[in-house]
């Protein structure tokens, strides 16, 4: 039996999921989420192969906290039977989906007393992975990393919870506790966090991607579609020592490969990396826990300033 959504909500120390970002997000950034007390999400074709997907899945189960495996659906993803093969075998709470409907996954996942969370971009979107038999959302919106939303957080959230009183989960533009405050007091249920996640010792960008984000405000990112076909934040060429060359981004999908190590090779040899508005809330590379903890601190914060009656 899958877990309730009450149930699954204990797991979080606070509402925070680790965004799975293709190249960036492996079994050491998601285990040092997890143990964090907040969401471990991975995609997982960051792994090279099924097998080693089952490899990395039995190591972080047998961790602390939630690990949220997140499967692209697309149907030009050739792996997708046997990644779903994998993941069903193991006791994750939810899968994330993304890149399509999960109508096709939605079965196999509950059979396997799994959740599933879907991506979603619009309110038709919305509509239909409700009616897949979803059990929560992941509204992207604009201000996301990689393949971004278009759409207002606000306005996204309060058009869904006009037809939706199920989970939700806000992707574009968290980049501390106070906005995850505002995220949740608007509707949502938990919030993504993913760009602030790439400078993070445990993640594995490489370190130029790092210094990038490190180096990058939100007057830097542009959306383009000139890489991948769909509109894609990246950050502008030359910040951070980029020289501007053409490459696909760290972080987005590629109907043609899902190989998460030979996209973010790309981007380092031309110094583009894919990267959301939250860069402007970045000052240093970290680790997870020191991350996940100041997240905690302005988080309480903001809602000691609410209670008291002030901004």
């Amino acid at each position: 039996m899958r877990p309730s959504t009450t149930e699954f909500a204990a797991g979080f120390r606070i509402p925070l999921i680790a965004a799975p970002m293709t190249g960036v997000s492996g079994p050491e950034l998601a285990a040092a989420a997890a143990a964090g007390g907040v969401g471990g999400s991975f995609p997982v074709h960051n792994a090279s192969t099924s097998a080693e997907l089952d490899e990395w899945l039995k190591r972080l189960v047998d961790g602390p906290g939630p690990i949220l495996p997140n499967l692209v659906v697309h149907r030009s993803n050739a792996r997708l039977s046997a990644d779903l093969a994998v993941v069903t075998a193991h006791p994750v709470p939810a899968v994330i989906t993304s890149v399509g409907s999960p109508a096709h996954v939605v079965g196999p996942l509950h059979d396997a007393g799994i959740l599933v969370f879907s991506d979603v971009a619009s309110l038709r979107h919305a509509e239909r992975a409700i009616a897949a038999g979803v059990d929560g959302l992941v509204l992207l919106t604009a201000g996301a990393g990689g393949q971004t939303g278009w759409a207002n957080p606000f306005v996204f959230i309060r058009a869904v919870r006009r037809f939706w009183d199920g989970p939700l989960v806000l992707a574009g533009g968290i980049t501390d506790g106070t906005a995850m405050a505002a995220a949740l007091l608007a509707g949502c249920d938990f919030v993504y966090m993913g760009t602030p996640f790439i400078a993070t010792e445990e993640s594995r960008a490489d370190p130029s991607y790092k210094r990038a984000i490190v180096a990058s405000s939100m007057d830097d990112i542009e959306l383009t579609s000139a890489l991948t076909g769909l509109p894609t934040s990246m950050i502008r060429a030359g910040v951070g020592g980029g020289n501007g060359d053409s490459a696909r981004a760290a972080g987005d999908f590629d109907a043609g490969g899902l190989g998460g190590g030979d996209q973010q090779q790309l981007s380092v040899e031309a110094q583009m990396f894919s990267a959301g508005h939250g860069v402007s809330g970045v000052d240093e590379v970290v680790t997870v826990a020191a991350l996940v903890d100041r997240v905690e601190r302005e988080f309480r914060a903001a809602g000691d300033r609410r209670l008291a009656g002030h901004p």
